[in-house]
């Protein structure tokens, strides 16, 4: 039997995913600043050391918890884009399918937001980054071949609409507009991005 000062078992199966759950958990009901790799090896059941073999620091557990954050949002977006779709359909489906990951974490999202514009991010942060943005700059520079959007920096012109769509996940996240009612808001939106707000005649 182990005396009170020796370490817990190392039990689990796959302990970095574990201490991710469980930080992820935190995050969301304490925020970052309550996030401790020794509170966290107490609350998943292994000795204080063990989260050290996978996160050298709670550094380096925040920027996994935002990588995992932008793979989950980039799984999500490449689901929901069909190139094949007319233009306000498919954008009204990668911007309901963003906002979706955001209304549901956004704790998370606050934190991969974070990280993303800090000057010392690992490549592997950097690359999930542009890959979530991907289906975006796709559709934009897909639609200006075809003539459907206005010449110009495809890029600039992506964070722009992206800035949009994140203002209202931001909305959301204060509690200035409720979740469904910003998921309803989304093809509203989408329409101004791409058909401005001066009336249409005829």
């Amino acid at each position: 039997m182990l005396s009170m000062s020796e370490p817990r078992p190392y039990h689990h199966g796959d302990l970095r995913a574990a201490l991710l759950a469980g930080a992820e958990d935190t995050l969301r009901d304490k925020g970052a600043a309550a996030l401790s790799l020794r509170e966290l090896a107490r609350t998943t059941g292994v000795s204080h050391a063990a989260p050290t073999r996978h996160f050298r620091d709670k550094q380096a557990l925040l920027d996994a918890l935002a990588l995992t954050g932008f793979e989950r949002m980039t799984r999500a977006v490449h689901g929901a884009d069909d190139p094949a779709l007319p233009l306000e359909t498919r954008l009204t489906a990668l911007a309901r399918a963003y906002l979706r990951f955001a209304v549901d974490n956004a704790a998370l999202l606050e934190l991969m937001y974070a990280r993303k514009h800090d000057p010392d991010i690992s490549e592997q942060l950097a690359a999930a980054v542009e890959g979530a943005l991907t289906p975006f700059f796709q559709l934009i520079t897909d639609a200006q071949a075809r003539g459907q959007i206005v010449e110009g920096d495809p890029e600039h012109i992506t964070l722009l609409a992206g800035a949009a769509l994140h203002g209202v996940a931001a909305f959301s996240a204060s509690g200035h507009l409720p979740a469904e009612a910003a998921l309803d808001s989304v093809g509203e939106l989408v329409h101004h991005l791409l058909h401005g707000l001066t009336p249409r005649r005829g």
